[in-house]
Order: C-alpha cells, then structure tokens, then sequence
C-alpha cells in the first residue's frame, strides 16, 4: 500500500484503494499506511469522503440544503459543495485532530502521575488515523437514519482500532481516547448524534 512518497498511493486510485482496505482490513491499513509527517494524502482522503457524504445527502435531500442563492437551487447547492470540500472538510479534520491528540496524552497518563507518551505516535498519526477511520461516512450522506447512524459506529469502531494500533493503548484507554474525537468528528460534524434523535424520537 505504501510508495515511496509516503504511507499512502496518491490519486483517485490511491483513495479508492485506502478506503476499501480500511473498511476491510482496518489493523492492516493503519499499521502500514500510517508514517510520521505523511498528512498530505490523509487530508486529500478526508476531503473525499466529505464530498462522498455531501453529494449524498445533496442528492437524497436537497430541501435540507440552505440556500445561498436564491435564484438558483443547483448553484446554492453547488456552493454548499464547494464550502464543504475547500474549508468545512479541512477544519473539521483538524479540529477533530487536536480533540484526539488532548485525549491520546489524557489516557496515556499513568497513575503515578507519569506520561507513559514513550511508545505513542505522534500528531501527524493522529490526524491520518483521524482521517481514514471516516472512511464509512462515504456512505452516510443520504437522509437515511439508520444509515447513517451505522455509518458513524463503524467510523467510531475503526478510529478504536486505529488508536490501538498505533498507539498502543490500552483497550479501556483507547476507548477514552476515541470517544471525544469519534462524538465530535463523525457525531457532529457528520451529523450522526442528530440521525441517532431522529431514530429516538420516531
């Protein structure tokens, strides 16, 4: 899977291939596709599955799209697209990266007051394992619930698996270590915490 440029293939095909591998053979993606400072291809794989998502939700819910112009529902939804794919997919990775990084050194914390950060990996791990354990969320984007909701614990599940390989936690430590990322990342910003009310409140 990896090439000489880093952890990760580059382009379409690169993408596809990761996505596939991660949803199949998740221990085996993380372990050899992600390296140290390899973030480029994670936030190119980031933006996909939010344009995935986008395009999905657009396509099965377009009246849930807000209007930019109101003289036109497919360029107000043109825009959304563009919005997502250039500055709400970039932010919301990293954001969701730095609540994951705080939890990665809070559950690392020994009980004699230590650190044990020795044998973690670093940011830039983070924010790949962050990245490519969305990889469901390609397929949540239509109004779907249940879906939906699928698709947020499977990411949930994967960001486990990714935090426990490369960073060596624990299973009760990984677990504190991937549920704030995992609410915020794919809860919120992919709108399972709001899928999971509407299958609550039915």
């Amino acid at each position: 899977m990896s090439d000489s440029a880093g952890g990760r293939p580059r382009g379409l095909r690169g993408i596809a291939r990761t996505w596939g591998e991660v949803l199949v053979r998740p221990r085996r993606a993380f372990a050899n596709g992600v390296t140290p400072g390899d973030q480029a291809p994670a936030l190119t794989f980031a933006v996909a599955v939010a344009a995935a998502f986008t395009l999905g939700w657009i396509g099965s819910d377009p009246a849930a799209m807000p209007v930019v112009v109101p003289s036109s529902r497919l360029l107000s939804e043109a825009v959304v697209f563009l919005v997502v794919v250039a500055l709400a997919a970039p932010v919301g990775l990293h954001l969701t990266a730095a609540v994951a990084t705080v939890s990665v050194v809070l559950a690392s914390v020994e009980f004699d007051g230590g650190l044990g950060l020795r044998d973690r990996g670093g940011v830039s791990e983070t924010v790949q394992v962050v990245a490519y354990a969305s990889s469901p969320m390609a397929l949540g984007g239509p109004a779907i619930p249940e879906l939906r909701v699928l698709c947020g614990a499977y990411a949930a599940v994967l960001l486990f698996v990714g935090f426990r390989e490369i960073h060596g936690l624990g299973p009760v430590r990984t677990v504190a270590a991937a549920l704030p990322p995992a609410a915020l990342g794919y809860g919120v910003g992919y709108r399972v915490v709001a899928a999971a009310r509407t299958l609550l409140g039915a």
